[in-house]
């Protein structure tokens, strides 16, 4: 019987992302459309290789095809069977690994509101939240029926625009709900909990003054925290350390600067707060695959004469990050 429960439970899941997928394609090219619900929505036909992605608070979903992200440690290949939530700005590296026949790689990335969030919370009891964090390395989140029924809802007023001033804000805290009813929820309450303050602080620091020489002490004398709460806390809601953080958000600055502003590698690293150059082209090489000065030259060249969505050729698992993400691959960079 519970088998058959779950084929049930998994075929109106799947149902509903199917329906997620179908105003993805439809919809895809409309970014202003898709801002006034809050959601990002990208299309792409063919694999792309691994770029530097800056993700801000959100709830991300793949309807159709499989990606790879990197956060810190955390390396995964993941589509349908799950859900992702950003509960702080996050760098981020990611590809496109499968694009199914005929729709290709479909995903929509919803924008988490820290009031709405508030408003809901306040309004109901939430299973398990009570302040609990969310298991190490718990990143991926179970559909249940309820959230993918209200996920496919909120975007399908894409294909009903003039309901959107009415209905959206309703469909918006729906989702809410659902994902307060999830295994994620300590994530999702993590960016209205005052006990949680510390990391968007530690973020906001680091992002704003990233060039300043931190250590975890000096972060953690900042945010007025100590520091096995502030690598606690972080490695929580980013499941990266605060200096993994550092690194990759200094190399997606670095790379935005030679590649968009021609800056030259040297001058890039030191920018960023980079001392060594050659730390700097090992750490960069070991993200990119290319030393620094390669790498920016040949994606300038690429930029130059591709298509949008087409993965760069001679470079084994680097290209282009998706269609309608916060980066694109002409402004790889922390705050574009």
């Amino acid at each position: 019987m519970d088998d058959v429960t779950d084929d049930v439970t998994n075929a109106v899941i799947a149902d509903r992302l199917d329906r997620v997928a179908d105003v993805i394609l439809r919809r895809a090219g409309d970014r202003a459309l898709a801002a006034r619900l809050g959601l990002r929505l990208s299309r792409v036909t063919a694999p792309t290789g691994l770029a530097y992605q800056r993700y801000t608070p959100s709830l991300s979903v793949v309807a159709a095809g499989r990606k790879r992200s990197i956060v810190g440690d955390d390396d995964r290949v993941w589509g349908r069977d799950g859900f992702l939530i950003t509960p702080v700005d996050l760098p981020v590296v990611t590809a496109v690994v499968e694009a199914e026949e005929p729709r290709g790689f479909l995903s929509a990335r919803w924008e988490l509101s820290p009031i709405v969030i508030a408003e809901v919370a306040a309004a109901m009891t939430v299973p398990g939240g009570g302040g609990r964090r969310a298991a190490p390395g718990k990143r991926l989140g179970g559909w249940t029926v309820p959230l993918a029924d209200a996920f496919a809802r909120l975007v399908a007023l894409l294909d009903e625009p003039e309901q959107i001033a009415v209905l959206g804000p309703l469909a918006c805290r729906e989702v809410v709900v659902r994902l307060l009813q999830t295994d994620q929820a300590p994530r999702v309450l993590a960016m209205v909990a005052d006990s949680d303050a510390v990391v968007p602080r530690a973020v906001s620091l680091m992002t704003g003054r990233m060039a300043e020489p931190w250590t975890v002490k000096a972060l953690a004398a900042a945010v007025r925290c100590s520091e096995p709460t502030l690598f606690r806390r972080f490695k929580d809601a980013t499941t990266m350390t605060p200096m993994q953080y550092l690194k990759r958000l200094r190399l997606g600055e670095a790379r935005h600067r030679m590649v968009v502003l021609g800056e030259a590698a040297a001058q890039a690293a030191s920018a960023v707060g980079y001392r060594s150059a050659s730390h700097f082209s090992r750490d960069y090489r070991h993200v990119y695959g290319r030393p620094p000065a390669a790498d920016a030259a040949n994606t300038r060249l690429w930029l130059r004469t591709s298509e949008p969505g087409t993965p760069e050729p001679g470079r084994p698992g680097l290209g282009t990050p998706e269609p309608g993400s916060t980066e694109s691959p002409a402004a790889s960079g922390p705050g574009t």
